[in-house]
Formats: structure tokens, C-alpha cells, sequence
């Protein structure tokens, strides 16, 4: 299949002018989603989608078009935009295509061909099953907003003149539901799901009984006073926390001005205990991958190491504006768009301690099970944040009643350095972090 997407890319990058270098992303990608209802199918779509995007440089003057087919013709006007785009821009001395930077592709098994042989009544099967697991898994569930299973393969090939040439090719599968639990009235939202690469790995009691359990444990739930207290993240929360955190470790979000960290590389700014890392190359986290959107290797980036800032992480446009190398960590959303930088799969490196060993060792807290609002409640430049959130008081290590309607507050800079526990218990969610619990001291939480 590669080769059918790399002889197109040839021949866009053949007909390349002298003094001019030329990218295209050719991208071949299949979607499935199924949602029952009721035991029957309410909603079910499969495409395919393909595509090609083309980049052109000429005197630090980028353009960039595409094309949503693979028919040559269009192609070619994509490269004929492309190149008329390119005269428009404002000439940057860093615009420039990436360069082979001797990293090998890691050789991931990001691709299972089951994924792509299962029958739809295989798939419409899994999307029923859960539907009828998560109803039977406690008289207080009244119903479903959704039952789904979804997939996905994508196959896209990077090629330049200035001699990048790699292919990638990678599928998920997952299944999720959303469903609501009453009691005396009152009704409580709460969901589950089960990520794999193969239908045949996906855990359809588990992602009900989470379901079910997200959604009666808040039932009775009643509102904190007001207080600074240790707060304990579970896993699905401080992947959200990382996620933001990550997002000021870009070289874009400092040469834009838009990072808390700048300049603060080899500062102690987090507990020793805390050591994140941005790892695509572990084929566990969703946002796996053998290249980054420029067509080179990803690899392991330490972000912090036991709490000192290590490095940002780039591309090749903020590589050179930094004087530094691409971290291999170009993102772009398909063939539509031009090359970004981001995180994939970051983490934090996990502890000894499960959860219920570090609510034995905090003692009292509040464990946070859920926040809302979460990324606009955050100042990237400041660090300030506030947050809603829910989740169950601890007394003496064991939880206890359920809490809503209360926020936390406090600046990312604090958080970091008051972290006293992170979990070994690393859980794989479907976003481009995974998550462990973390405790964190003196937090303001504000209630009743």
C-alpha cells in the first residue's frame, strides 16, 4: 500500500522547480462508528478518506494546499497552489523543510491486520454487549446517552527534495459509553470505555462496570466547605493536568510567549519525585507513532527529570528559531494542514504507590475523580488555575462520602513542587496523555 502513496509522492516531488523544496503528506484513512440504542443499531458510518498535502519553499517563503483525493490531476494543482501561495508569505529566515537528522524509525506494531478483517456485525456486536453489560450492571443505571464502538487505520507516507522519505501506518479501536444513574431524583452522569489495536482486545465488562461505577458513586453527593487540603488526582484527571502542563513545554508556546517556563531550562520547578516524559515510541499510549508530521523518527523526550526543567520540545520551524535540533515532534492534524508542534504520548513516570496505598499514606484528603472546565480555567502565561470538580472525601485513608460543586484552586507552579506521591497505577487513555494518581499538598478547595 505504501507504494502506491509513495509513487504518487514521486511524482509531485519530480516536478519540483530548481531552487525550490518541495513536502507532500499522502494520507489514506478508514473510519467505522457504530451507536445502539435499545439493542438495535441507532447510527453506523464507515468511510474512507484520502488526501495529499503540499508544501513548497522557496527563498524562506512557505505555501502550503491540498488536495482531498489522490487523483494526479488535482495533485498537481495542489503543487501549482502550493507554489503560487508561497510568493504571497512573508519571508522567515527559519521556514524551511526538515532535513534527515540520522534518528532511526522505531519499528512500532502500531497496525494490527484484525482490525482491519473484522466483520461490522463483529463490531455492532461489541457496541450491543456493552450497551446491555453496562444496564446490567446496577439497578440505579436508567439508561444510556450513548453506546458506541469506533475505529480507525490511518496510512500516510512523508516525502521531501531535501531527502525526508518514511511511512507510517497505525489503527485503534475502542468503545465507550455514557450513561446516567438515578436515585430518590437525582441523577448522575458517568462514563467508561476500553482502547485497543484489536477488537478482540477490547474489555467490554470492564468499560461497563467503570461506567456504572463513575455514575453511582456520586449519587448523595453533598458540597465541601471551604478549606486547604491535600488533594489526590486520579489517573483520568492528572492525565488532563499533563496535558496542559505539556502544552507550555512546546518551543511554539515560548517563542510566542505563551509558556509559564520560558528560559527556566535546568530550574528545579517540581517536586524530585516528578519526572514527565513524552514518549511515542511506547506502543501502550494511544498517540503512538513511528514519524512525526515532518516524516521523522519520534523518540523519547524528558520534559522534566526529577523535577528540573530538561527541555522544549519542536519541530523544525521552532528547532531553528531556537538554534537547536527538531525534537521529532511535529503534529498536524492530516494532510490538511501544515506541520505544528506538541506532545503525543506524555506521562509521568510512574511511582511505587498504588492509589489505595497513597490514601493510606495522606490519611485525610479529598480524591478528585472528575474536573470540568479545565483547560480554560488555566493561565498558560501565569499558572493560575481553577477548576470544578467532584469526587469523594478520605478520612483516615479510606473514601468516604461523595462531594460535587466545589472547585480547586492554586498555580501550576505550586502544584508541581507540592506533589508528595505519584502512583504506579499508569492507566492508557484515548488522548495523547496517560495517567497515574498524584497527591498533591494545600490545595484550596472552594465549597459551602
Amino acid at each position: 500500500m505504501s507504494d502506491e502513496l509513495f509513487s504518487l509522492a514521486d511524482q509531485v516531488l519530480a516536478d519540483a522547480k530548481p531552487g525550490e523544496a518541495a513536502e507532500i503528506v499522502v494520507e489514506r484513512c478508514r473510519d467505522t462508528q457504530v451507536r445502539v440504542y435499545g439493542g438495535q443499531v441507532e447510527s453506523l458510518s464507515s468511510a474512507v478518506s484520502e488526501g495529499v498535502g503540499v508544501r513548497v519553499v522557496v527563498d524562506h517563503r512557505q505555501g502550503f494546499a491540498y488536495a482531498g483525493t489522490l487523483d494526479p490531476a488535482a495533485v498537481a494543482d495542489a503543487l501549482a497552489e502550493a507554489r503560487d501561495n508561497a510568493a504571497f508569505a512573508t519571508a522567515d529566515e527559519h521556514v524551511g523543510l526538515a532535513e534527515p537528522d540520522g534518528v532511526a524509525v522505531p519499528d512500532l506494531a502500531l497496525f494490527d491486520p484484525a482490525l482491519g478483517t473484522t466483520a461490522t456485525e463483529r463490531k455492532v456486536q461489541l457496541a450491543t454487549d456493552l450497551e446491555r453489560a453496562v444496564l446490567a450492571a446496577d439497578p440505579r443505571i436508567t439508561g444510556l446517552e450513548s453506546a458506541d464502538y469506533v475505529d480507525s487505520t490511518t496510512e500516510s507516507v512523508v516525502a521531501s527534495t531535501t531527502g525526508v522519505r518514511s511511512s507510517s501506518r497505525d489503527g485503534v479501536c475502542y468503545v465507550m459509553a455514557n450513561v446516567l444513574a438515578e436515585r430518590d431524583g437525582e441523577t448522575q452522569l458517568g462514563f467508561g470505555f476500553s482502547v485497543g489495536r484489536d477488537p478482540a482486545a477490547l474489555d467490554v465488562d470492564l468499560a461497563a462496570a467503570d461506567a456504572a461505577e463513575r455514575a453511582t458513586r456520586m449519587l448523595g453527593a453533598t458540597q465541601p466547605r471551604s478549606q486547604r487540603v491535600t488533594i489526590v488526582l486520579d489517573p483520568f484527571v492528572t492525565a488532563q493536568l499533563i496535558s496542559i502542563i505539556s502544552g507550555t513545554l512546546t518551543g511554539d508556546a515560548v517563542q510566542k510567549g505563551r509558556s509559564l517556563f520560558a528560559d527556566r531550562v535546568g530550574d528545579e520547578i517540581g517536586s524530585p519525585s516528578i519526572t514527565l516524559v513524552d514518549d511515542p515510541t511506547d506502543i501502550r499510549a494511544f498517540g503512538a507513532s513511528q514519524t512525526d508530521g515532518e516524516g521523522l523518527a519520534c523518540r523519547r523526550n524528558a520534559l522534566i527529570r526529577h523535577g528540573a526543567l530538561d527541555h522544549f520540545v519542536h519541530n523544525t520551524l521552532t528547532a531553528r528559531r531556537a538554534g537547536t535540533t527538531s525534537t521529532g515532534s511535529a503534529v498536524r492534524g492530516g494532510f490538511k494542514s501544515v506541520p505544528a508542534v506538541g506532545c503525543r504520548a506524555v506521562g509521568l513516570a510512574p511511582g511505587q504507590l498504588d492509589q489505595d496505598q497513597i490514601l493510606a499514606e495522606v490519611g485525610d484528603a479529598i480524591l478528585v475523580q472528575s474536573v470540568s472546565g479545565l483547560h480554560s480555567g488555566v493561565n498558560p502565561v501565569s499558572g493560575d488555575f481553577s477548576t470544578g470538580a467532584q469526587g469523594v472525601r478520605v478520612v483516615d485513608g479510606q473514601r468516604g462520602e461523595p462531594l460535587r460543586e466545589f472547585t480547586i484552586a492554586s498555580t501550576l507552579q505550586k502544584m508541581l513542587r507540592d506533589v508528595v506521591a505519584v502512583g504506579s497505577d499508569v492507566e492508557w487513555l484515548p488522548m495523547k496523555a496517560s495517567g497515574v494518581t498524584l497527591a498533591v499538598t494545600d490545595v484550596t478547595v472552594s465549597g459551602a
